[in-house]
């Protein structure tokens, strides 16, 4: 793929192409408003338009699937889009798995202290077979 360089310049390429239709257009309108119009040059002018309005379509199509690529963040040469997405996702799945692990500690330790609790009081014979307190 093209660097930025050269895409700037397909880019002005494409508008000199798009000035270049239009002149074609003018000429040809020109020619057929006159009183004594040539229709070999109107002919000529048509054409010449509609070649380069076809290349103008086929490289802005170029420039538009680019973009696209660009944009949907698949991977392409020149640019560090894509693997900028990769990483920021990874950040994100990190953080995510950081806070449930957090959570899983946090289940942990609330459920060995109702279970030290537990076993301190069957220990000091304090407890029911209900598991409540006799004092």
């Amino acid at each position: 793929m093209a660097g930025p360089i050269e895409r700037i310049q397909v880019l002005d390429e494409i508008e000199k192409d798009i000035i270049t239709c239009l002149q074609c257009a003018a000429q040809a309108l020109l020619e057929l408003g006159k009183e004594r119009s040539s229709q070999k040059q109107a002919e000529s002018n048509t054409s010449q338009f509609l070649r380069t309005l076809s290349q103008v379509e086929s490289k802005l199509s170029d420039q538009i699937n680019y973009l696209t690529q660009v944009s949907t963040g698949q991977p392409h040469e020149g640019s560090g889009y894509a693997s900028q997405k990769v990483l920021q996702m990874a950040w994100h799945r990190l953080e995510h798995v950081r806070s449930w692990v957090n959570e899983l500690e946090r289940h942990k330790a609330s459920h060995l202290a109702a279970g030290n609790r537990t076993t301190v009081g069957v220990l000091n014979g304090n407890m029911t077979s209900s598991g409540t307190s006799t004092q």
